[in-house]
């Protein structure tokens, strides 16, 4: 769990807390905070508070999950070395090929293409 700049945190487009995340899950809190320490959401601190919050698009509302192919893609960037600074960044940056940004690729289901394309940086 980090702390992250405003370039990156303006990149993301909603934010969630770890509270909000567990009514839309319907499970309490301290899930939450295992999913983050599993590795299965990023969590970072921002707001004045310093709260930790995920990036809301990692969180499918409508089948209440966290978003499919997320998982995979935060170990394979993790794999490659990636902090989760870097993984957020990553996946909110447009890229033109897909189109539109791996994270939003991956709430569309299209989580294979963005799993290749992560496991491209390691080459």
């Amino acid at each position: 769990m980090t702390e992250i700049d405003a370039k990156i945190d303006a990149l993301v487009p909603a934010w969630l807390t770890l509270p909000d995340i567990a009514e839309m899950l319907d499970v309490e809190v301290t899930r939450v905070r295992q999913l983050v320490k599993e590795g299965q959401l990023i969590a970072v601190r921002r707001g004045e508070n310093r709260a930790l919050h995920v990036p809301a698009a990692f969180i499918d509302g409508a089948e209440q999950k966290v978003v499919k192919g997320l998982t995979g893609t935060l170990t394979l960037l993790r794999d490659d070395g990636f902090t989760d600074e870097e993984m957020i960044e990553w996946l909110f940056t447009p890229d033109d090929s897909l189109p539109g940004t791996p994270a939003q690729a991956l709430s569309e289901n299209r989580g294979t293409e963005v799993k290749r394309r992560a496991q491209a940086l390691a080459v």
